[in-house]
């Protein structure tokens, strides 16, 4: 039995311009959304609704419509088709399946086809964004008797991850190699040693994820 492949991806997306949900959450405060429509109205705007805790201080543009669970849902318009973050996902046909916010940040939700599409979503989120951090890719093959593989970065230190992307740049992992030890440790500005160290667990964190996924 097959399936289309695909990828599963959770992004973090820090600092997203055209986003009032990720400013409502710039406190000890974190929502995550109940419905949001697809596309603008005839008025051009795009309805959602957001859950927040109660103590929440939201906009006075964001309607508290009713009590759930241990916070409250509210509805606000907001102007379609300004390129935020969801949009920009959706604009490469990716359909976004959640979003949640905390800390001025929003995390986002949503299938790829493929990898190269996954790198335009990135990219174009960065052009309006702070940073974009992926943080949890689940990758299906066509083939449904493979197992699934997840990929978590945020078992990751800031320092294993920045090991990690600046050897991969420098072309340490590439046969042959482009980079050494030594030349990748002195772009870090730490010692031989201690990038191996970093290095060592990094990898031995992402092999166990694979291989006990």
């Amino acid at each position: 039995m097959t399936s289309a492949a695909g990828i599963r991806a959770e992004l973090k997306v820090t600092g997203p311009d055209g986003c009032p949900v990720a400013t409502v959450s710039e406190g000890d405060t974190s929502g995550y959304a109940l419905s949001r429509s697809m596309a603008p109205n005839e008025r051009g705007s795009v309805v959602e609704e957001f859950v927040f805790d109660d103590d929440t201080e939201v906009p006075e543009e964001m309607e508290r419509l009713f009590e759930y669970g241990d916070g409250s849902v509210y509805r606000f318009d907001r102007e379609g088709g300004v390129g935020c973050p969801c949009e920009r996902v959706e604009a490469f046909d990716c359909p976004v399946v959640d979003v949640q916010t905390r800390d001025g940040a929003l995390f986002l939700t949503f299938h790829a086809p493929d990898i190269d599409t996954l790198r335009d979503v990135v990219a174009s989120l960065r052009e309006s964004s702070g940073s974009v951090d992926v943080r949890r890719l689940l990758q299906s093959s066509v083939d449904e008797s493979r197992d699934l593989v997840l990929v978590e970065r945020g078992q990751l230190t800031d320092r294993q991850r920045e090991v990690l992307e600046t050897a991969h740049e420098m072309g340490y992992f590439d046969h042959p190699r482009r980079a050494n030890k030594g030349e990748v440790a002195t772009e870090l500005g730490i010692t031989t040693s201690t990038f191996s160290e970093h290095l060592a667990m990094a990898q031995k964190k992402l092999m166990g994820a694979i291989l006990q996924g």
